[in-house]
C-alpha cells in the first residue's frame, strides 16, 4: 500500500480504476501485456492475413505504437506535475533563443504533435499557424467595391495575427517587434493630426485671400503683397477703413463716384464668386466625384462597414481641399466644417497604406478612421473634446474605449498644430471663437426656450425642403448638368448677397461678428454695435438674411461641390438669435421697471448681451438640423469658454431636438444616407426606436425562402465549367451551400468574390490552367478524392455562417445585423436551410420598402409558392405549396431600382441591386 500511495503522489490521479503494483517487476509485466494487447487490437483491424504481408504489418503496428507518447519507454509512471522553468542562463541555446525568439524542440513529439498528415499546422496555444479544417475563418480575397465587409472575419483574422505575434514576444527581438506593431496605430494618428492641422491652416489662409479678392487686393504699399488677405494686409490697423495698402476694385480703376464704385465692386464680386464656384464644380466633376457634398453621410456608411473605393484616396483629398477653398470663397451658403472631416479621413487613409497590418484589416482601418474624424471637427471648431464626442455621437459605428483615447490624441495633435500655425494671426483656433464677460439672468430662459423651439422647427423644415429639392433634381430630366446648376445657384446667390450687408461677407466672418460682445468688438463691419443699431430696422434685416439663408442653404447643400451644412445652420441660428437678443434689449430699455428686470438687472451695467443669444441660437439651429446633442453643447462651450452658459445651451439644444424629432427622427445626414440608398443600419436605433420601423413578424416572412427565389449550391456534382457558368449567368453576391436537393442540410456559404477568384483570377488554381474544365469540385469532405485532380472549395467557404431559426422575431435578426455587422443571416431548422436574409433586405424594411412590397405581393401573388427555386447544379425544385415567398421574395418596384447597377447578395435575377453609389 505504501507503494501505491507513493505512485499516486508521483503523478497518477486518484481513481478507483488506477492499478496498484507492489514491485517494479509487476509494473514491467503489466506494461508488456498492455503493449501486446494493443498490438492484437491493431491486428484485428487488418483484413489481409497473408503471411507475406505479416512482417510488414507487424512493422506498421510497431511504428504506430512507437509514436504513441504514452508508450515511449515509460520506466516510471508518467507525471503530470508542472515542470519548473529553466533559466535562460542555464543553457547557451536558451540564452540565444531569448534574443532571437527561436525555440528548440525538447523531443521528436514536440515537432510532430502540431503537424497533420497533410502537412498543415494544427492550432496551438502559442499562436502557431492554424489549420483551417480545425480552427480559423478560412481564406478570403479583397472586398469588391460597393460591398459590405465581414466584421466577424476581420476581427478573427486580427486575433490570429496578434496571437502569432505574441508567441515570440518572450524574446528581446519578439518584444521589440510587438512594440513596433502596437505603435503603428499611434504613428498613423499623430501623422494624421499633423496633416489635418496643416491642411486646415492652408485652407483657412487660401479661403480668406480668395474671399477678400472679391472686394479688392493688397498692393505693395506699406510692405503689402498681392497674395495677402485684407486682415493680413491691414495688420496693425484697428479700423480697416484707414488701411492704405488695401485697394478696393473701384480704387484700383480710379472710380470715385458713389454709383460707379458700387457698380464696379458689385460686378467684380459677382464675377469672381461665379468663377470660384464653377472652378470647384469642374474640379469635382473631372477629377474626383467623391469630393462633392460634405462627405459625412458617406463616412458614416464607410465606418458602418461599406467599401467605397477612391472615396478616401489621394486624388479625392487633393480635389476636396482645392474645391473646398474655391467653394467657400465663392460666398455661397455652405461651410467647410463637414468637408474637413472628410479631409481628415483621407489623410488617415493615406498614412494607413504605409502599414500593411492595418491596411489589410478593414475593421482596424475603420477604428483609425473613427479617431481621425475627430481631428476634422477639432480644427473646424477649435474644439478637441467636441471633436471626440462628434465622432462618438454622429459618425462612428463601433467606438470602443481605445478608439476614444485614440480620437483624443488625434484631435489634440490637430488642434495643437493649428494653434501653432495661427492662420488668423489672432491667437484663436477659429475666427468666431469668443468669450463673454457677463452671465445670464433667470428671465432669459424664456427667450432661450423660444430659440430651442425655433431651432427644432428650422431643422424639420430644412430637411424636408432640402430633400424635396434633391428629389426634384433627380426626377426632372430637363435640368442642365451639375456644373451649370452650380453656376446658376452661385450667380443668384452673389446677386442677392451683395446688397444685404449681413450676407455679403463670408459666413465665418458673419458668425464671428454676431457672436462678439459689443464691449469687445474692435472693427464693427456690420454696424451691429454703433449707436442706434438696436432698432427694429436691424431686426428686420437680420430676419430677412436668415430667411434668405434658409432657402439658399436648402438649394446649395446637394450640389456637386464640396459643401457642409454646419456653418450655414449656425449662421442662420446666430442671425435669429441676435435679432431676438436685440428685441429683448429694446424691451429692457423701454421698460426698465418691469418686475423681471427690476430685481435682476443692475442700473449701470448692460443687462442683455445679444451676442449670447446668437450663440445659443446657433447651437439650437445646429441641433435641429443634425439632431446631435452632447457634442454640440461641448463644441459651443469650447467656443465661448463661458461655463455659465452651459445650462441655457443645454436647454435650447434639448428642446430643439425634441421639436425636430416631432418632424422626423432622421437628421440631415441620415436623410441623405436614405436618399443615396446606402445600406447603413444605425446601431443606435434599437429597442423602442425600432418599433415603428420593424413589423412585429417572424423573420420567415421577410427572408428569401429556399422554395421560392433562393439559389444555392450543392456539396457535390459540380465541375469548374458548371461553376463558371453559374457565375456568368447569375449576378448574386454569394450562394448558400447545402448537402443535396432532398435533405438541404446547410453546410456553409461561399461568397461570389472567393468563388470568382478561384475560377477566373490568374492567381486561382482553376484559372491558372492547372486543372481542366471538367475537374470535379466539391464543398464537403470527400475521403477518396485526389487532391491533384479535384478542387476542394472548403477553404474558401464560410463553414460557420450565422444562423437563426426561421420563426425568430424579425427584431432579433435586425439586432444581429446592427450589433454584429454581418452581411447575411441564414435561417435553418434542425440543420435544414430555410432561407436567407441580407443586409439590404433589412435596410428595405427599415426604410419603408416593406409597404411597397406588400402592395406588390397583393398584385402578383396568386396564393401559392412563387417560382421554382433552382439548385446550384441546374436541378429544379418543386413549387412550395401553400407557403408565401416572403415580403421581400417578390420583384421590387421598377421605378425604385431603375438605372441601378450593382448586384445583391444571394438573390434571384429580379433583384438587380441599388443605385447611386451602389448597394450591397
Amino acid at each position: 500500500m505504501a507503494s501505491r500511495s507513493s505512485m499516486m503522489d508521483d503523478g497518477y490521479p486518484s481513481s478507483s480504476a488506477t492499478p496498484a503494483f507492489d514491485s517494479q517487476h509487476e509494473w514491467e509485466e503489466h506494461r508488456r501485456a498492455t503493449i501486446d494487447h494493443d498490438r492484437d487490437e491493431l491486428d484485428l483491424l487488418g483484413e489481409d492475413d497473408d503471411n507475406n504481408n505479416h512482417n510488414s504489418h507487424d512493422n506498421d503496428n510497431d511504428m504506430i505504437l512507437h509514436e504513441d507518447p504514452l508508450r515511449d519507454d515509460l520506466n516510471q509512471p508518467m507525471s503530470f506535475k508542472r515542470k519548473q522553468k529553466q533559466s535562460i542562463f542555464s543553457q547557451p541555446s536558451r540564452l540565444f533563443s531569448a534574443f532571437t525568439g527561436g525555440r528548440s524542440p525538447r523531443n521528436s513529439h514536440d515537432i510532430s504533435s502540431n503537424t497533420r498528415l497533410d502537412g498543415t499546422q494544427s492550432g496551438s496555444k502559442d499562436g502557431g499557424p492554424m489549420d483551417w479544417y480545425v480552427e480559423g475563418p478560412g481564406r478570403r480575397v479583397g472586398y469588391e467595391d460597393l460591398t459590405a465587409i465581414d466584421w466577424i472575419f476581420e476581427y478573427t483574422k486580427e486575433r490570429q495575427r496578434l496571437r502569432m505575434l505574441s508567441s515570440g514576444s518572450n524574446s528581446l527581438v519578439g518584444w521589440i517587434r510587438l512594440l513596433l506593431d502596437n505603435s503603428q496605430a499611434w504613428i498613423v494618428l499623430l501623422l494624421t493630426g499633423l496633416a489635418t492641422g496643416l491642411l486646415a491652416a492652408a485652407i483657412d489662409v487660401a479661403t480668406d485671400w480668395l474671399a477678400d479678392l472679391k472686394f479688392g487686393f493688397c498692393s505693395t504699399v506699406d510692405g503689402g503683397a498681392f497674395h495677402l488677405s485684407k486682415s493680413s494686409c491691414c495688420l496693425g490697423y484697428e479700423d480697416h477703413a484707414q488701411c492704405q495698402g488695401w485697394y478696393p476694385w473701384a480704387k484700383a480703376f480710379g472710380i470715385h463716384s458713389g454709383g460707379g464704385k458700387w457698380f464696379i465692386e458689385y460686378f467684380f464680386y459677382v464675377l469672381l464668386a461665379l468663377s470660384f464656384a464653377v472652378s470647384a464644380a469642374i474640379l469635382v466633376k473631372e477629377y474626383a466625384i467623391y469630393a462633392k457634398h460634405s462627405g459625412i453621410p458617406e463616412i458614416k456608411t464607410v465606418l458602418g462597414g461599406f467599401v467605397m473605393r477612391r472615396f478616401l484616396g489621394i486624388q479625392t483629398l487633393v480635389t476636396k481641399s482645392l474645391g473646398l477653398v474655391l467653394a467657400v470663397a465663392s460666398g455661397m451658403w455652405l461651410g467647410k466644417e463637414g468637408p474637413l472631416v472628410h479631409v481628415a479621413c483621407c489623410c488617415a487613409n493615406v498614412f494607413i497604406k504605409l502599414f500593411p497590418s492595418i491596411n489589410n484589416n478593414e475593421a482596424r482601418k475603420r477604428e483609425i478612421l473613427s479617431a481621425a474624424a475627430a481631428s476634422g471637427i477639432s480644427v473646424a471648431f477649435g474644439s478637441p473634446i467636441g471633436g471626440v464626442l462628434f465622432s462618438l455621437e454622429q459618425l462612428s459605428y463601433y467606438f470602443p474605449d481605445k478608439t476614444m483615447w485614440q480620437s483624443f490624441v488625434c484631435a489634440m495633435t490637430a488642434a495643437v498644430t493649428l494653434q501653432a500655425l495661427d492662420p488668423f494671426r489672432s491667437g484663436k483656433l477659429v475666427l468666431y471663437q469668443v468669450k463673454y464677460s457677463s452671465g445670464w439672468h433667470g428671465f432669459e430662459l424664456v427667450p432661450f426656450v423660444l430659440l430651442g423651439i425655433a431651432g427644432g422647427i428650422y431643422g424639420g423644415l430644412f430637411i424636408k425642403a432640402n430633400m424635396r429639392v434633391a428629389e426634384w433634381k433627380k426626377s426632372t430630366r430637363w435640368l442642365p448638368g451639375p456644373v451649370t446648376q452650380v453656376a446658376i445657384v452661385a450667380g443668384l446667390t452673389a446677386l442677392i448677397n451683395y446688397p444685404n450687408t449681413y450676407m455679403r461677407a463670408q459666413t465665418s466672418e458673419l458668425v464671428s461678428n454676431l457672436f462678439t460682445e459689443c464691449a469687445k468688438i474692435v472693427d464693427d463691419q456690420f454696424g451691429l454695435c454703433k449707436t442706434g443699431a438696436a432698432s427694429f430696422g436691424t431686426i428686420a434685416l437680420l430676419i430677412f438674411a436668415a430667411v434668405l439663408g434658409f432657402f439658399f442653404a436648402a438649394v446649395t447643400f446637394g450640389l456637386q461641390i464640396p459643401a457642409g451644412i454646419i456653418l450655414p445652420s449656425m449662421a442662420i441660428g446666430a442671425l435669429t438669435g441676435r435679432a431676438l437678443g436685440i428685441l429683448m434689449e429694446l424691451f429692457q430699455r423701454a421698460a426698465p421697471n418691469f418686475p423681471l428686470f427690476l430685481h435682476q438687472c443692475e442700473p449701470d451695467i448692460p443687462c442683455i448681451t445679444p451676442g449670447t443669444y446668437a450663440i445659443i441660437g446657433a447651437a439650437a439651429f445646429l441641433a435641429g438640423v443634425t439632431r446631435m446633442t452632447v457634442s454640440i453643447v461641448v463644441i459651443t462651450f469650447e467656443l465661448t469658454g463661458a461655463l455659465t452658459y452651459v445650462l441655457p445651451i443645454m436647454i435650447s439644444v434639448m428642446i430643439s431636438k425634441w421639436v425636430g424629432d416631432a418632424f422626423s427622427r432622421r437628421g440631415i445626414y441620415e436623410s441623405w444616407i436614405g436618399f443615396q440608398s446606402y445600406p447603413y443600419l444605425d446601431p443606435n436605433n434599437s429597442g423602442e426606436d425600432l418599433s415603428p420601423l420593424i413589423p412585429d413578424v417572424p423573420a420567415s416572412q421577410i427572408m428569401t425562402r429556399l422554395d421560392s427565389d433562393l439559389i444555392v449550391l450543392t456539396a457535390t456534382g459540380h465541375t469548374i465549367s458548371s461553376l463558371q457558368k453559374i457565375l456568368e449567368t447569375t449576378p448574386y453576391r454569394g450562394y448558400p451551400v447545402i448537402s443535396n436537393p432532398r435533405d438541404a442540410v446547410l453546410l456553409g456559404y461561399i461568397s461570389r468574390a472567393e468563388l470568382s477568384y478561384i475560377l477566373f483570377s490568374p492567381g486561382g488554381r482553376a484559372a491558372a490552367g492547372r486543372l481542366p474544365p471538367e475537374t470535379e469540385c466539391f464543398f464537403s469532405h470527400q475521403p477518396l478524392a485526389d487532391p491533384l485532380t479535384t478542387l476542394d472549395l472548403r477553404p474558401w467557404m464560410d463553414q460557420t455562417p450565422l444562423t437563426l431559426p426561421g420563426r425568430s422575431p424579425l427584431h432579433l435578426a435586425v439586432s444581429y445585423f446592427q450589433k454584429l455587422g454581418v452581411r447575411y443571416v441564414l435561417f435553418a431548422e434542425r440543420g435544414v436551410l430555410q432561407g436567407l436574409l441580407t443586409r439590404k433586405d433589412v435596410w428595405h424594411v427599415m426604410n419603408g420598402a416593406e409597404e411597397r412590397v406588400r402592395d406588390a405581393d397583393a398584385d402578383t401573388d396568386d396564393g401559392g409558392g412563387r417560382g421554382n427555386g433552382r439548385m446550384g447544379g441546374g436541378r429544379g425544385r418543386e413549387e412550395g405549396g401553400g407557403e408565401s415567398a416572403g415580403l421581400l421574395g417578390v420583384e421590387r418596384s421598377r421605378d425604385y431600382f431603375q438605372g441601378q447597377g450593382t448586384t445583391r447578395e444571394g438573390r434571384s435575377g429580379s433583384f438587380a441591386g441599388s443605385s447611386e453609389g451602389g448597394i450591397l
